[in-house]
């Protein structure tokens, strides 16, 4: 089994950052985005990505996609369909359909 080779990367702040992958997103600048509240604070990082770049940042937006097509988008996995679920419940809301 090989290893993963990895790479001294800095960012456009100036954050250095070892990656094996080709994924340019540096951890440092990731933390600073992370939203200290609401329900994107209880995500991980890809996950929370994924709904931004969907256009959805909050519950209201959420609850007009089904989970099927939540699950769909790039970085979102099935371990973040409860907080997600649990969060919409929490309003009054729940995923369409």
């Amino acid at each position: 089994m090989s290893t993963s080779e990895k790479n001294l990367r800095t960012c456009v702040q100036g954050h250095q950052f070892y990656k094996s992958s080709d994924c340019p997103t540096c951890p440092t600048c990731e933390n600073e985005r992370k939203p200290a509240d609401g329900f994107l604070s209880v995500l991980s990082a890809p996950a929370r990505r994924a709904l931004e770049n969907n256009g959805i940042s909050t519950l209201q937006q959420l609850s007009t996609f089904t989970e099927k097509e939540v699950l769909q988008f790039h970085g979102m996995g099935p371990a973040s369909l409860p907080k997600l679920r649990s969060a919409l419940k929490e309003s009054g809301l729940s995923f369409k359909g």
